[in-house]
């Protein structure tokens, strides 16, 4: 039986458990309800449940432009996925239904979701052909898997540029060791042919995608072009879009002005991040 491995908050925000069962906590965006909105990309302010599995391929850690350092916003499905819960694709499946209520969208999120490709390619066919709900897929983009890609609607894929490598300085000032991903970060974090096959499915499909970086260093917008784009054919300036770095809003409001510039100079698109203007920099919402 097929099982999926999921982060601490399964999927949220949720009002009912696998069961059925209405559960005692409230949600974690203070409603009585299921559900929340996107909060960053093309689809931002749209109504959704999220599912968020455990695990992740990357390490990252940037620096901030202050000389601070920001770890991934969800370490513990990344650096430390030991919060998890391990439920069968039928189970997932029954604990979306029972929260999906009149949402038409759901997003998978991580960690990163294509080391589960197999039972996640099962749960995004059943959600799409029993529930026909729009499927969005985040992922960093260093995997690519047609199986699980013939049900997604939207690929939103966040590369990682330099910044996010986890350099010594990083690791001792998080009192990490260099092991396992932490090695292997920076020769993992770029892989142009998995982008470039998103990019071709898009082009021959109705199927939608948004290439999402994150910055917070002045010549990002640089590495963007001569580490990715130019060895990417048939993208749109559409489709690129900026995040400002931070998990914070006083991290936001550090890197959102350069952000917007270079969105702006290269006629890119800024995303904003919504939920945490809303709910701060918290988990569940």
């Amino acid at each position: 039986m097929e099982k999926l491995i999921l982060a601490k908050e399964g999927v949220f925000p949720v009002i009912k458990d696998h069961n059925g069962k209405h559960i005692n906590d409230k949600p974690q965006t203070g409603f009585h309800f299921a559900g929340t909105i996107q909060g960053e990309g093309k689809l931002s302010g749209v109504p959704s449940l999220f599912v968020r599995l455990s695990s992740c391929n990357l390490r990252c850690i940037w620096q901030m432009k202050d000389g601070s350092f920001c770890q991934c916003d969800t370490t513990y499905a990344s650096f430390h996925p030991n919060q998890v819960m391990e439920l069968t694709v039928q189970q997932l499946f029954d604990w979306i239904k029972h929260n999906l209520g009149h949402l038409k969208h759901v997003v998978i999120t991580g960690g990163e979701p294509l080391l589960q490709k197999k039972a996640l390619a099962t749960l995004c066919q059943r959600l799409k052909e029993e529930l026909q709900v729009h499927i969005t897929l985040e992922t960093n983009g260093t995997l690519f898997d047609p199986e699980v890609a013939q049900w997604v609607d939207l690929f939103s894929l966040s590369p990682k540029l330099s910044n996010s490598s986890p350099t010594p300085e990083k690791l001792s000032a998080y009192d990490l060791k260099e092991a396992g991903p932490l090695i292997y970060h920076n020769e993992k974090r770029i892989n142009l042919k998995a982008l470039q096959a998103y990019i071709d499915l898009t082009n021959t499909t109705d199927k939608d995608l948004q290439l999402k970086f994150v910055v917070g260093k002045q010549d990002d917008d640089k590495e963007i072009k001569s580490d990715f784009l130019q060895h990417l054919n048939n993208w749109n300036n559409n489709d690129i879009l900026l995040m400002p770095l931070g998990a914070t809003h006083e991290q936001i409001a550090q890197s959102s002005p350069l952000a917007l510039e270079m969105a702006i100079t290269n006629a890119w698109r800024y995303s904003p991040r919504i939920h945490i203007d809303l709910f701060g920099s918290k988990s569940g919402v």
